[in-house]
């Protein structure tokens, strides 16, 4: 049976937090306005969580205060938030906070993620992602365009090495000397940064260069 206790400071958002967890099975064993006066009741309730309610007026005090509490490496705690200060969440995660979710998420998302948080998994809503990772810039969201393009001939013969024909191949099919063939693989090399015919392919393949 999954025993939470629920930290919120009005009494409003304790029932209501209440009846959401009791509609999918889950015991509340208690709770406060405040996780100063929690530490006084929870001596002896040993619940598998603690649910704070982070959101509202005083949201900002509620979540310093969550990130210096004891209770957060010792206790499985899940917070509900409007929205997190810029670096809360990484520091959050980091003092061994086990969730956190925006204050309007659905019972079956709630109930999930304490029973994983219970578990010993860190849960973070995607709403709260962007604020852990960099945007991509334009220049990393595509491959970097080469210093030097190859020619159509180049082309060409990258394709002929992705078939896996040799120098005398390639100069046989495109009616040119073996010298001229060789010269064309060495520029390619060159061009794509690459130290093998294979290697030169394998980049080829990533930059869209050879057909498939």
């Amino acid at each position: 049976m999954t025993r939470v206790f629920i930290v919120a400071s009005s009494p409003f958002a304790r029932g209501g937090l209440e009846n959401l967890l009791a509609s999918r099975g889950i015991t509340v064993i208690g709770s406060s306005p405040n996780l100063e006066l929690l530490a006084e009741q929870i001596l002896d309730a040993e619940p598998g969580a603690v649910l704070v309610d982070a959101s509202g007026d005083h949201s900002e005090s509620v979540l310093n205060a969550v990130i210096s509490s004891d209770f957060v490496a010792e206790t499985a705690l899940i917070v509900l938030l409007d929205h997190a200060p810029p670096g809360w969440v990484v520091d959050a995660l980091r003092a061994g906070v086990r969730a956190i979710l925006p204050a309007r998420v659905s019972a079956d998302q709630l109930a999930a993620a304490l029973e994983a948080a219970i578990a010993g998994l860190f849960i973070v809503h995607p709403a709260e992602l962007s604020s852990m990772l960099p945007a991509a810039s334009p220049a990393s969201s595509r491959v970097a365009e080469l210093a030097e393009p190859l020619t159509p001939r180049e082309r060409e013969v990258l394709q002929m090495l992705a078939s896996g024909l040799a120098n005398k191949e390639i100069a046989a099919k495109l009616s040119i000397s073996d010298h001229t063939a060789k010269f064309h693989v060495a520029s390619i090399l060159g061009k794509l940064g690459a130290s093998s015919r294979t290697e030169a392919v394998a980049v080829g393949i990533r930059r869209g260069l050879v057909l498939l």
